[in-house]
């Protein structure tokens, strides 16, 4: 375990799987409170989603992303019907974990807005999830690869953050004052939950990249952050390009590289075999 506070959660739910623990009146009514006011910024009406500003949530993304957020949202793919549904549960499953936390003895301060200011005329702002022994921490919920793969720690963490949540972090606990602490995970496949520990983060270096985001988004000149990779297939290269992993959950890359397809792994003799972004394929994988 990398955080304290593990044992006591675990003990309180191993205690409730035995039908020992109690969940005080007070707690049940904060917990739905909190997945009201959930429900009400998910489906109250007027959530302007593809309104650009830069804030926390979204300050560590790709400068490329953030273009097309800023100057053409209308190229995104549409948002699949599950997307709401997916943001409530996780707005369900942060609601719950403080619950649980507070039901455990497990003391934290509660979420809080803040803002980070990076010059006279800049600043971001965001609202951190916990603070637990001075330290800013995140709660998120993860599929099970998630979980599993990305989350395993945080170099695996920060290895492959398209989503910006070693910067998010860090300038929570820059504009807070306090430290970095990490990220509390819940698996949504099975309830499992668990710590990462933000060890080794360098605030100082990412509050510079959140400054030097903010920059080129100032500036509005498109780059693509990455290139398109060659596709190997039983260790060696097909002659195929394919996507970066870190674009694939980009809503613009088909507006970002025109000809971009996804089709099953042309190499592949499987029965069903992956899908796979190909951004270019050489001359023998061609249609006809």
């Amino acid at each position: 375990m990398n955080h304290p506070a593990e044992l006591a959660l675990h003990q309180y739910m191993e205690n409730a799987a035995n039908g020992k623990s109690t969940m005080s009146i007070e707690t049940i009514r904060q917990v739905g409170l909190d997945v009201m006011g959930a429900l009400g910024r998910q489906f109250g009406g007027g959530n302007k989603r593809d309104k650009f500003g830069l804030r926390m949530s979204n300050v560590g993304k790709p400068t490329c992303q953030l273009w097309f957020e800023k100057n053409e949202p209308e190229k995104a793919l549409p948002l699949p019907t599950t997307f709401v549904m997916n943001m409530m549960i996780g707005d369900i499953v942060e609601a719950v974990f403080k619950g649980l936390l507070k039901e455990a003895g497990v003391k934290y301060e509660d979420d809080e807005k803040v803002t980070l200011q990076l010059d006279d005329d800049t600043s971001v702002t965001g609202t951190y999830d916990v603070v637990i022994d001075g330290a800013v921490d995140d709660v998120k919920s993860a599929s099970n690869w998630s979980y599993t793969h990305k989350f395993e720690s945080f170099d695996t963490l920060r290895q492959s953050d398209a989503f910006g949540y070693v910067a998010q972090l860090a300038g929570y606990a820059k504009a807070s004052g306090k430290k970095a602490g990490g990220w509390w995970v819940v698996n949504k496949a099975n309830g499992q939950f668990k710590y990462v520990p933000a060890t080794g983060i360098d605030i100082d270096k990412e509050v510079d990249h959140i400054r030097q985001t903010a920059d080129t988004v100032k500036e509005n000149t498109f780059e693509r952050c990455f290139d398109a990779v060659p596709e190997k297939f039983r260790g060696k290269e097909t002659g195929n390009m394919v996507l970066d992993t870190n674009c694939g959950f980009c809503r613009y890359r088909f507006a970002c590289w025109p000809g971009l397809t996804e089709r099953p792994a042309v190499a592949s003799q499987a029965k069903q075999p992956k899908m796979v972004a190909y951004v270019s394929l050489a001359k023998e994988y061609l249609d006809g």
